[in-house]
């Protein structure tokens, strides 16, 4: 493999000059398919040249079962022409080269238009190196005899991460560090080992972000290294163009079907519609709007509920990776057809944001209440090329062993780490082959720990109460409260007869009565009974030929009132108290606890007024990771502190004396 890789790296600084570095995968990467391709087709070549007359007239399904079947593939190349002939005639070069690649079967020839081909092969004519890199490439070896699908696919794999590190601008978009990766594939197979070394074993990969196919990647490595004979399928979608090409070149490359890898946005144009899958692994993008998808997914949301993808609900609309949670969740394979495993990068929001009754709340109550989530584990900081961002895997399972059902693990990983040696972007960190070992080991052992802890779904389950305290007011006339009347748009609809009436009321609210004026001239008329209020206020208006209807009498009396805890409840036609929402407050409880006795407990001593709306409360989920693996650092002591700083002065002393000297 090594020799391939630095044959063709040795090719793409052949380009040095016309071509950035950060273009070199454009042109080394599509012609490395195309001269596998070369090769793979080579044995069957002259069977499909016979045939392709005799179905010309025949409809294209028909021709592409003949061709294929001729071809022994799920490809073919209808064109005269391979790498040998192209080199033999170097003044035709561009335009064979344009022909050869029309002669390839649609499924096929779909890699090379994404990855637009034809430009790099028109810059490499203009720069006079279309016929040097093309010589070069004639030259290798990559024959299926002389390189399997599995050292093809490693030199690959390996062109792939070389050309990302050679962008990197952009390779955070489309390329999910390695050695998480691995990390993730090692997670969803930890358990499974034994099952998919056995003879005969068949499973299917899926990956709804594909990318350029790293995950597939790793995991098909990972399983074809444990089981040399397990029958596996790859299924993977994205919507990036080169990222689409690469990842299904890889695939072709890798001998898998084709048409296994298909391009597309997930969320609005599902590629596997009616498919389950056996493992799924996703690196979706973080706090990423959907207002694009935004009508479908709703749309979706509301006619096929939870016959659909996002029947328990939609996050924000800022942030769209739980939909990518939930598409995960809906291709898991039934458990009755042996149950799914399900690996998922996500950043912390999905851990905690939105309230109960919120689309994400509801999302975490759904997973837990059908016992979905298996582990998440914490990763360090700094780990990705576009973001330094806190980001956790998700393991989500519909089987899962009997010592986890009901249960779930928290593993923190967050200070397993190696420093890079150079930053790549956001990228500072990265995982070693020992930290991977340790929380791998950490999540196959299933016990509590320093780093491990074992939760109840219910741990993460809570309702949230509303409570209520009176509502409790004084109203006075004063100059303050009867401006505030004026500024209200019901009183500023009134005539002008009916104003000056409102406030010859007002005025007269605000007098004492004679009997009491002597004595309580500078002190404002209160009252602490509404009904008591309502009634001199009606009076007063009558007095001034002005009738107050329900919604103004509401307008004056709110205006006028101020929360005062020494006046008496206000309470509705049925007697009942009335809530002051100024002094609403939610608590959460946790789901298994009884609300009277926690509201008893929490709240009664110290609001012994206060009472709980029911018809307010909310279901939610919340797994608040960082407290629960936060450790209690006790403050340093004074004294120590003090000599410290004690220091620090002695020495900003020393430096001044040397300064005035």
């Amino acid at each position: 493999m090594v020799n391939h890789v630095n044959f063709i790296w040795n090719i793409a600084e052949s380009l040095r000059g016309p071509f950035k570095p950060s273009e070199y995968g454009s042109v080394v990467l599509p012609f490395t398919v195309l001269r596998r391709l070369d090769a793979v087709l080579a044995d069957t070549k002259a069977e499909v040249l016979k045939v392709v007359p005799a179905v010309e007239k025949l409809p294209e399904m028909l021709q592409t079962i003949k061709l294929t079947e001729a071809s022994g593939h799920e490809f073919y190349n209808t064109s005269a022409f391979d790498f040998a002939k192209l080199v033999a005639d170097p003044q035709d070069l561009r335009a064979n080269l344009s022909a050869y690649l029309a002669g390839f079967s649609p499924n096929v020839r779909d890699i090379f238009d994404r990855f637009e081909f034809d430009k790099t092969l028109n810059k490499l004519a203009e720069k006079n190196k279309l016929f040097s890199v093309t010589e070069k490439f004639a030259q290798a070896d990559f024959h299926p005899r002389a390189v399997s699908n599995i050292e093809m696919g490693l030199v690959f794999e390996e062109l792939i991460r070389w050309a990302n590190e050679r962008s990197n601008e952009t390779a955070g978009d489309h390329y999910t560090p390695r050695e998480v990766i691995t990390l993730m594939v090692e997670l969803l197979f930890a358990l499974d080992d034994d099952a998919l070394s056995k003879p005969g074993a068949v499973r299917s990969i899926y990956d709804p972000t594909a990318g350029t196919g790293g995950m597939l990647s790793v995991a098909d490595d990972y399983l074809r290294t444990l089981n040399p004979g397990i029958q596996l399928s790859l299924y993977g979608q994205d919507y990036n163009d080169q990222s689409y090409a690469i990842c299904k070149a890889d695939m072709v490359i890798k001998g898998q079907d084709v048409d296994n890898i298909a391009l597309g946005d997930t969320l609005t144009e599902d590629a596997f519609e009616d498919k389950k899958f056996d493992y799924g692994l996703s690196n979706p993008p973080f706090g990423v709007d959907w207002k694009d998808q935004r009508q479908f997914v709703e749309d979706e949301h509301a006619k096929l509920g939870f016959n659909g993808r996002f029947g328990p609900g939609t996050p924000s609309v800022s942030d769209g990776a739980m939909l990518f949670l939930l598409h995960l969740v809906s291709k898991m394979r039934r458990p009755e057809d042996g149950g799914a495993r399900m690996a998922i990068v996500l950043n912390g929001s999905p851990l905690f944001s939105g309230g109960a009754g919120g689309g994400e709340s509801n999302i975490r109550k759904w997973l837990l209440d059908n016992d979905l989530v298996e582990a998440i584990i914490g990763l360090p900081k700094d780990m990705f090329y576009n973001t330094g961002i806190s980001t956790y895997i998700w393991v989500l399972s519909n089987r899962k062993d009997a010592d986890r059902k009901g249960r779930v693990q928290l593993i923190d990983g967050r200070e397993m780490f190696t420093k890079l040696r150079k930053g790549l972007g956001s990228k500072r960190n990265e995982l070693s082959a020992q930290n991977i070992e340790t929380i791998v080991g950490l999540y196959s052992g299933f016990e509590d720990g320093e780093h491990s802890k074992i939760f109840r779904n219910e741990d993460f389950l809570y309702r949230t109460i509303t409570v209520e305290r009176p509502l409790k007011l004084n109203w006075q006339a004063t100059p303050e409260r009867i401006d505030a009347v004026f500024e209200a748009k019901a009183v500023q609809k009134l005539s002008e007869t009916d104003a000056a009436a409102l406030r010859a009321a007002l005025d007269r609210l605000a007098t004492p009565p004679a009997v009491e004026r002597a004595e309580r001239a500078e002190t404002p008329r209160t009252w602490k009974n509404r009904a008591e209020f309502q009634k001199t206020l009606k009076e007063a208006a009558k007095a001034e030929g002005l009738t107050l209807g329900a919604p103004l009498l509401k307008t004056v009396t709110m205006e006028l009132g101020e929360q005062d805890d020494t006046a008496d409840v206000c309470r509705d036609a049925m007697g009942n108290p009335e809530p002051d929402a100024s002094l609403r407050d939610t608590e959460n409880v946790p789901r298994d606890e009884d609300i009277d006795a926690y509201v008893a407990r929490e709240v009664l001593p110290y609001a012994p007024d206060a009472w709980v709306d029911h018809a307010k409360t909310k279901e939610g989920a919340e797994i608040p990771f960082t407290r629960h693996f936060y450790t209690y650092v006790p403050p340093r002591p004074l004294e120590e502190i003090d000599r410290d700083l004690e220091a620090v002065m002695d020495q900003l002393r020393a430096m001044l004396e040397e300064v005035e000297r």
